[in-house]
């Protein structure tokens, strides 16, 4: 578990440096920032069905991880950006960009939430998880293309 929380610590601080190394390639940088928002969200659900034990130090790493791509997703989506690099970023996002920030905006307060609610306990990280993965289905839905 150690080992673990360890890994999401070095990838939450690991964030910033891919925003630096990608320079201007935002679909570089908002791809890798999904890939550990996807990690963190791995991480959490197995906690939630039962497939790893509930830790403390790791669950909240990995709201960490959440909460910090919530800061800067949405300045990863400038005009032009709308293609390449085989980019899952639907054309929504730039025709419906006040829905779009609205979205961003739930996710920014729900990961917020659970920063701050610092579960620890498997129902409290259920409490604090549940309005994150909600936010995170309901943005997809819409502003993702899905493989």
């Amino acid at each position: 578990m150690l080992r673990n929380t360890l890994i999401l610590t070095a990838l939450f601080a690991f964030i910033p440096a891919v925003s630096a190394l990608a320079g201007d390639a935002p679909q570089e940088v908002r791809h890798e920032m999904m890939e550990d928002v996807g990690g963190a969200a791995k991480t959490i659900g197995a906690m939630l069905k039962g497939e790893a034990a509930f830790d403390a130090p790791e669950a909240n790493a990995a709201l960490e991880v959440w909460a910090e791509a919530a800061w800067d997703f949405g300045k990863l989506f400038p005009e032009g950006s709308e293609t390449g690099f085989d980019t899952e970023a639907a054309p929504a996002i730039w025709t419906d960009r006040a829905g779009f920030d609205e979205q961003l905006q739930q996710f920014s307060a729900a990961t917020e939430a659970a920063v701050e609610a610092g579960p620890q306990d498997l129902e409290a990280l259920k409490a604090a998880a549940g309005p994150v993965f909600k936010v995170c289905k309901s943005c997809h839905e819409s502003y993702r293309i899905e493989d």
